[in-house]
C-alpha cells in the first residue's frame, strides 16, 4: 500500500502506525488496571453468610469442644496405655520368678502349710488385678474417645448439612455480584466502542487519526479481552446474541455501503472523461493502474487480444478512460497518470494529469500563463 507513496511519506504513515499501537498500550495498561480493581468494590459472599448463623456457632463450637477432648483423651490414654503395659511386664515378671522358685523346691505334700507358696500366690494375685485395672482403664479411654468421634462426625455431617442449604443463597449472591461487576465493566466499555465507532464513521480524516486509531484499538481490546471473558454463566447467551446483532449490522452496513458505491459508479460513468480524471487522486490512480485496474470503473484492465506477450490497451474497455497515450514531445508510449514523460522528462498536459495533483496544478498553471 506504500508503494505510490515518497520515502518521507512511507516513513511518517510507519511512525503514526507506531503512534497508534503505543497510545493504545498505554490506554490499555491503563483501563487493565482500572478494569481489575472493580472486582474489589464488593467483598466475595461466603456460604458461612446465608446459613443459620446460630446453629452453625453451635455446631463449630461442638466440634472445637471435642477436638479438645479428643486431645486430652489421647495424651490420657497414652499414659493409660502406658501403665498397663507396666502392670503387664511386672506380673510376667512375678510369674515367671515364681514358677522358677517352684521348679526349684520340693513342693510340701499340704499346700496349705507352705506359707512361701502362698504369699507368692497372692502376689501374683494383686498383680494380675493391678494388670486388668490398667487394661480397664485403657478400655474405658478408648470408649471415651470412640463416642466423641461418633459425635465429631455427628457435627461435622450437620454442619455440612447446614452449609449445603445455604449453597443456594451463595449461588444467588455471587451471580448478582457478577452481574454488578459485568454491568460496571459493561458501563466503562460501551461508551468506549460507542466513540471509537464514531471516530471509525466520522474522523478517519482527520490530522488526529493516529491517535484516534490507537483510541480504536484500546476499545476493541477493552471489549475483547476485558469484558467478553467476564460475562456470567449465561453469558453465552449475551455472546452469541451480540454477535448475531453484530453481523446484522455488519451485514446491512455492507450491503448500503455497496449500494452507495455502485450508485456512484455508476454516476462516475455518465460523467464524461475530463471530470472522472481530476476526481481521480494521482497516487491512487497509479496504484490501481500498478494492479491492472481501471482507476475509473475499478474494473479489471482487459487487453484487446489473449496472450501473455499483448500490451495493456490504451483505453479501458467498460468505461472508455484512457489509460495510456503518447508524449506531446516525443511520441513516447506512456501511462496515461504519469506526471512526466519517462523517456524525455517533459510534462504531462493539462489533460493527463488528474486535478489537485503536482502535475495537474502545474499544467493549469502553464495554460494560464
Amino acid at each position: 500500500m506504500f508503494k505510490s507513496l515518497r520515502v518521507p511519506e512511507k516513513l511518517f504513515a510507519a511512525g503514526m502506525w507506531l503512534l497508534s499501537f503505543a497510545f493504545a498500550g498505554f490506554l490499555v495498561g491503563l483501563g487493565s488496571q482500572l478494569v481489575a480493581d472493580l472486582p474489589r468494590l464488593d467483598e466475595p459472599p461466603t456460604v458461612e453468610q446465608f446459613a443459620d448463623a446460630e446453629a452453625l456457632a453451635a455446631t463449630r463450637a461442638a466440634q472445637k469442644r471435642l477436638a479438645a477432648d479428643d486431645v486430652d483423651a489421647g495424651e490420657r490414654l497414652a499414659t493409660a496405655r502406658q501403665r498397663a503395659a507396666a502392670a503387664g511386664n511386672a506380673y510376667r515378671s512375678a510369674r515367671e520368678a515364681t514358677d522358677n522358685w517352684l521348679g526349684a523346691r520340693t513342693a510340701t505334700t499340704d499346700p496349705a502349710q507352705d506359707p512361701e507358696v502362698l504369699r507368692r500366690t497372692r502376689e501374683l494375685d494383686g498383680l494380675k488385678a493391678v494388670q486388668r485395672r490398667a487394661e480397664e482403664a485403657v478400655e474405658a479411654i478408648e470408649a471415651q474417645r470412640l463416642a466423641a468421634a461418633q459425635q465429631l462426625a455427628r457435627e461435622r455431617r450437620s454442619e455440612a448439612a447446614l452449609l449445603d442449604a445455604a449453597q443456594a443463597g451463595l449461588q444467588r449472591a455471587v451471580f448478582r455480584q457478577e452481574l454488578r461487576v459485568f454491568g460496571l465493566r459493561l458501563a466503562l466499555t460501551l461508551p468506549l466502542l460507542a466513540l471509537a465507532g464514531w471516530m471509525v464513521a466520522r474522523r478517519r480524516r482527520s490530522e488526529h487519526w493516529p491517535l484516534m486509531r490507537g483510541f480504536v484499538l484500546f476499545a476493541l481490546f477493552t471489549f475483547f479481552v476485558e469484558l467478553v471473558p467476564y460475562l456470567p454463566s449465561w453469558g453465552g447467551y449475551v455472546r452469541h446474541a451480540v454477535g448475531v446483532l453484530l453481523t446484522l449490522l455488519a451485514g446491512h452496513g455492507a450491503i448500503v455501503a455497496m449500494r452507495r458505491y455502485l450508485a456512484r459508479r455508476r454516476l462516475a460513468e455518465q460523467q464524461d472523461e475530463a471530470q472522472r480524471r481530476r476526481a481521480l487522486g494521482y497516487d491512487e490512480a497509479l496504484k490501481k493502474m500498478a494492479a491492472q485496474v481501471c482507476p475509473a470503473c475499478e474494473r479489471a484492465i482487459l487487453p484487446a487480444a489473449p496472450g501473455p506477450d499483448v500490451a495493456p490497451p490504451n483505453f479501458c474497455v467498460h468505461c472508455g478512460l484512457t489509460l495510456y497515450d503518447r508524449c506531446g514531445h516525443c511520441e513516447t508510449r506512456k501511462n496515461a497518470f504519469f506526471h512526466h514523460c519517462p523517456a524525455c522528462g517533459q510534462a504531462a498536459r493539462q489533460a493527463d494529469a488528474p486535478e489537485g495533483t503536482a502535475a495537474g496544478a502545474a499544467g493549469t498553471a502553464a495554460a494560464d500563463a
